[in-house]
């Protein structure tokens, strides 16, 4: 120890200590500034700097600087950092579709320039194996031509193939970018429609259930609007935006569960919780008939197709009544389900498949059936519809009563249907929360041609009448409200109604393309006019009459 405090170190140790204890306050750390004192020769407030203390640090130099404020120093910003939140997220816009198809043509143009594909090459001479390590002796070397003249030829590897002479040649290009890229900025490119995203108008439906399984909205070909609130339905005409009570069920103590109105006309279909059906005159508000128990539990889903009426139930039945009999009893019954039918469209394209019927459950499969009886054999058919047996129930069961196809490829309940008016025998079907799909069906051939992935459950489906194009509805698993959906019959305007109570109206689809009278009566007499010139061709031959002269004129000068 006490060649320590005899060394260097141990009395520069020493000197500071004393140097500390003779100023009486301890040395300032390294973030402390100079402190103001006050004494008695310079006043309360007048500042004194404090004694500059020599720091020492022994053999290792620690450099120190006055530490002030980081923010104000660099310069930094006083904005704090945040997580963004889930209130913040943009809200899609019109020009959404465009960046998407944009950015879409962005990396068709990217992958073809940075990865383009490989022409295909002859493969590199590679040297002949050495025979021997030891050198060849030396010897005359023999008279032969430095250069050797040939015509280009495919058939020798060494000449190529690049012809330079061709004017569309990429070495003659202006271009920055590759042949297939300018083939693919040149291609021309669907132009998106702009379509309004704020309804026209807004009408209030208090008691407008919020139900997936119900369908409680219809337009009809008369240009009225059929909607079931609470135990009543009413009606709105278009035209002068009337609105007239059809029917209150308030004493009965039923609610309305589902309203389909005929395909041409004022009858209107009316469904109740109690399983109870109703047909009613509109034009002139009207009880026409009554379905007592039709079905044992509720009514969730109606179609017509002419007088045929076809309604789903949650009894998982699906009965056929013609409305022109005085019989109640459906002359059919048809069961492809295992829970509630939620979903009924007839095809009404007037081709081989308008007699085609397609249901929905809540056991997430689609049936198909034809009531003409028809089958059509499983072999050699893919497995995607698949005819799967039924079961009837009755004593009147008959043809018919067995699914054509069965669709099980959806994975959750499906209410939305609706048959492609401009495609025979092309069914959209729309799944629920656990789904989240649209998938297309060729109904022919039992197949599924497309999906469709929408991110949220899929309330409704409806084709446009001008259009080739398919409008959807869509309901959210977080919250309760849910869509219903229905369209004018110019096929122009869709109304949809939510759990907010309200009914809207939306300038969805393009309006027809209207013809001339003229040029219609024009073309339609045109398209007689070979009629007309064979039945003159035909009536001169059989009668020996030619329209050739048999005298001869001559020109005189």
């Amino acid at each position: 120890m006490s060649g320590l405090k005899n060394s260097p170190f141990g009395k520069r140790l020493r000197a500071s200590q004393q140097e500390t204890d003779d100023t009486g306050s301890a040395t300032p750390s390294l973030d402390s500034r100079p402190t103001t004192s006050s004494d008695s020769s310079g006043g309360p407030d007048s500042p004194v700097d404090a004694p500059r203390v020599t720091r020492d640090y022994g053999d290792r130099f620690v450099p120190s600087r006055d530490t002030g404020d980081m923010r104000t120093s660099y310069h930094l910003m006083e904005q704090e950092l945040s997580t963004p939140s889930k209130k913040n997220r943009i809200i899609p816009s019109e020009s959404d579709a465009l960046k998407e198809q944009a950015n879409a043509l962005f990396s068709s143009i990217l992958h073809t320039e940075v990865t383009p594909p490989s022409p295909h090459r002859p493969s590199s001479p590679t040297r002949p194996p050495v025979a021997s390590t030891s050198a060849a002796p030396p010897s005359t070397p023999t008279r032969r031509r430095l250069f050797a003249y040939s015509s280009p030829s495919r058939s020798n590897p060494s000449t190529p193939s690049r012809r330079l002479d061709t004017p569309t040649d990429e070495a003659y290009s202006m271009s920055p970018v590759r042949a297939q890229s300018r083939q693919l900025l040149e291609s021309p490119r669907r132009q998106l429609r702009s379509v309004c995203k704020t309804p026209y108008r807004v009408l209030d439906a208090p008691e407008l259930a919020e139900d997936f399984y119900l369908n409680l909205v219809d337009w009809s070909s008369t240009n009225v609007l059929g909607v079931g609130l609470g135990s009543c339905v009413y009606l709105w005409t278009a035209h002068n935006a009337a609105v007239s009570k059809l029917c209150d069920l308030a004493e009965s103590r039923d609610t309305i569960s589902s309203v389909s109105w005929v395909q041409k006309g004022s009858t209107l279909a009316v469904g109740t919780l109690s399983g109870t059906l109703h047909v009613y005159d509109a034009s002139t508000l009207q009880l026409i008939r009554t379905y007592p128990q039709a079905h044992g539990q509720r009514i969730g889903a109606i179609a017509w197709n002419a007088h045929i009426l076809s309604s789903g139930s949650r009894d998982r039945m699906v009965h056929h009544r013609d409305v022109r009999e005085a019989d109640t009893r459906p002359f059919k019954r048809c069961q492809g389900h295992k829970q509630e039918v939620c979903g009924l469209k007839w095809s009404g394209d007037g081709g081989p498949s308008s007699a085609n019927l397609a249901s929905g459950g809540n056991d997430n499969k689609v049936c198909i059936w034809d009531l003409r009886g028809s089958r059509r054999a499983a072999a050699g058919l893919p497995n995607a519809g698949r005819p799967v047996p039924g079961t009837s129930s009755g004593d009147d069961a008959g043809a018919g009563d067995i699914p054509l196809w069965k669709f099980h490829e959806h994975t959750a309940a499906v209410k939305a249907l609706a048959w492609d008016p401009h495609v025979s025998g092309v069914l959209a079907t729309g799944g629920g929360t656990q789904d989240k799909h649209i998938r297309f069906w060729n109904t022919g051939t039992g197949t599924m041609l497309n999906e469709l992935d929408t991110g949220s459950q899929v309330c409704n489906l409806i084709w446009s009448l001008t259009s080739h194009e398919l409008v959807s509805t869509h309901g959210f698993s977080s919250t309760t409200a849910q869509n219903q959906i229905s369209m004018s019959p110019d096929g122009e305007t869709i109304v949809t109604g939510a759990g907010d109570e309200t009914l809207r109206f939306w300038n969805a689809f393009p309006k027809k393309e209207s013809i001339n009278p003229v040029m219609a009566l024009l073309i339609s007499r045109a398209r007689l006019v070979p009629y007309l010139l064979y039945l003159i061709i035909y009536y001169c031959v059989n009668h020996n009459i030619s329209f050739l002269s048999t005298s001869t004129h001559h020109m005189t000068p």
